[in-house]
């Protein structure tokens, strides 16, 4: 029998009928045969802030299944934000600085943007294409 999740909590397999789950938005997913609506794990956390407010992780982790580490990446890549004026905060992985969203705070991220410039290589950048037509050819090609 087939999974009704896949390893990230978005639903695959109808409960009701069997039927094949497609993405709407948000979290959200209908079922393509009866329209049965589920929502997946970052769907939970969103409607459980939407309707009952700002709480911990731990507390939205209770009420909605999601895992404690899941919450946290959504706030790592800034899916969801703490906000102002809140107990707690996460940390800038570089300096431990208190951010409300995200892996660094704006000056650790302004120092490892700089850091990087001088570590990519210029033939590393690739030119992103303005066309979709023709073929592959030799950037020394003479015959072009």
């Amino acid at each position: 029998m087939e999974e009704r999740y896949v390893s990230t909590g978005r639903p695959v397999i109808c409960q009701k009928c069997g039927g094949k789950y497609r993405y709407k938005s948000l979290g959200v997913y209908e079922c393509n045969d009866c329209g049965n609506i589920e929502l997946d794990d970052y769907g939970k956390v969103r409607t459980y802030l939407d309707e009952q407010g700002m709480a911990p992780a731990v507390v939205i982790s209770t009420a909605t299944g999601v895992p404690v580490h899941v919450i946290e990446e959504y706030l790592k890549d800034g899916k969801l934000e703490i906000p102002e004026g809140s107990e707690i905060y996460i940390k800038c992985e570089s300096c431990g600085t208190e951010i409300r969203y995200g892996r660094y705070c704006p000056a650790c991220a302004s120092k490892l943007a700089k850091e990087l410039k001088g570590t990519i290589h210029l033939g590393n950048i690739g030119e992103v294409p303005k066309e979709r037509k023709g073929k592959m050819r030799f950037l020394n090609d003479v015959n072009k």
